[in-house]
């Protein structure tokens, strides 16, 4: 490996690196927000499942990578900041797509019970990893029990909402609600005369970006805690949890440019989903014993944030108030100030 690529990167690189890795990210999620729509309605996966599985994977990508590689390079901090500042950060930007989104509010148009089911999974997955903190440091193979739970539940929680029946509860459809049905094709859209296998491939070209933005950004975000002082759970929890959020935020509001709504939300819930696996490819890649362990006050702070704002965001979704303040629902505007709060408390 070249030496360049090993060494410790200077604070004026690292900050170029880190701002010119979030661009790419940033256009890459554009781009999968539009070929993902046209996929999931090709596919028959429906916007909500593709958005959560799918799209969540590769949206989550980037975050992946920051987690293992800022956890082998010793650096617990940043892996379990980015990890849990990367759900905090993608929660809110359920509020800002619902910017977008002005014929009504977006919980309110995107109603989808498997929405419902992915941010109970979400809450599950947290809670765990919280417990774990607080459970006996034991580890087997170097990796924590919690980490085995989370992803059995994780694939229990799939299991469940891919293969529900006949719903128990049910959104109330009106005017403002968008259903989830297949879109008929546009010939003026760019993505219409495209192959599937041309679209699979933009799709995983767009990923592999992503993956190589995740990497820039977290060795990055090494330099930028040496040569700053900034300590490096603010930088893993803030900086970097917004970089890891950026995927989700992006491919969302363009999501809802295009109708998508329930793509959108998806998007994010099911991201922050499997950023809560992040803390398990954090464990892994973790030689030091748990990672679960390593995490500070501040840092349980953070995911106790991310907690009541899932809780907000289930709320809202059950609401489903067609209008709301200043032009988003309450819990958007909850969810705000929820974030900006926790973020204060941790900078000062």
């Amino acid at each position: 490996m070249p030496a360049f690529l090993d060494e410790l990167w200077p604070l004026g690189w690292s900050v170029g690196v880190f701002l010119l890795a979030t661009g790419v990210t940033v256009v890459c999620s554009v781009r999968l927000a539009g070929v993902g729509d046209t996929l999931a309605d090709r596919t028959g996966w429906g916007e909500a499942f593709f958005g959560a599985v799918l799209f969540g994977v590769v949206t989550s990508l980037s975050g992946v990578v920051m987690t293992a590689v800022s956890a082998a390079a010793d650096q617990p901090q940043l892996a379990y900041g980015n990890a849990v500042g990367g759900i905090a950060a993608q929660t809110v930007a359920i509020a800002v797509a619902d910017v977008f989104h002005r014929q009504a509010n977006l919980e309110h148009a995107a109603a989808s019970l498997r929405n419902m089911m992915f941010g109970c999974l979400l809450i599950v997955l947290l809670g765990i990893a919280l417990m774990a903190t607080f459970s006996p440091e034991v580890t087997v193979l170097g990796v924590h029990p919690a980490s085995v739970a989370l992803v059995a539940l994780y694939g229990g929680g799939l299991w469940l909402v891919r293969g529900q029946g006949a719903p128990m509860w049910q959104a109330v459809p009106t005017k403002e609600t968008l259903a989830d049905v297949p879109a008929e094709e546009d010939g003026d859209d760019e993505l219409a005369g495209r192959s599937t296998r041309r679209l699979w491939t933009e799709f995983a070209a767009a990923a592999l970006l992503v993956m190589v933005g995740g990497w820039a950004v977290a060795r990055a975000a090494e330099g930028i805690v040496a040569g700053s002082g900034l300590s490096a759970g603010l930088v893993g929890a803030v900086f970097m949890g917004l970089v890891n959020a950026l995927p989700e935020t992006v491919t969302s509001i363009a999501a809802v440019r295009r109708g998508a709504v329930t793509l959108a939300i998806a998007a994010i819930i099911g991201g922050n989903c499997l950023d809560a696996l992040n803390l398990v490819v954090g464990d892994i890649a973790y030689r030091g014993g748990s990672l679960f362990h390593t995490a500070t006050p501040a840092q349980l702070f953070l995911t106790s944030g991310a907690l009541v704002m899932t809780a907000v965001l289930l709320g809202g979704l059950l609401v489903r108030q067609r209008t709301g303040w200043l032009g988003v629902g309450f819990d958007g505007v909850l969810l705000l100030t929820i974030y900006l709060a926790t973020v204060g408390v941790l900078a000062f």
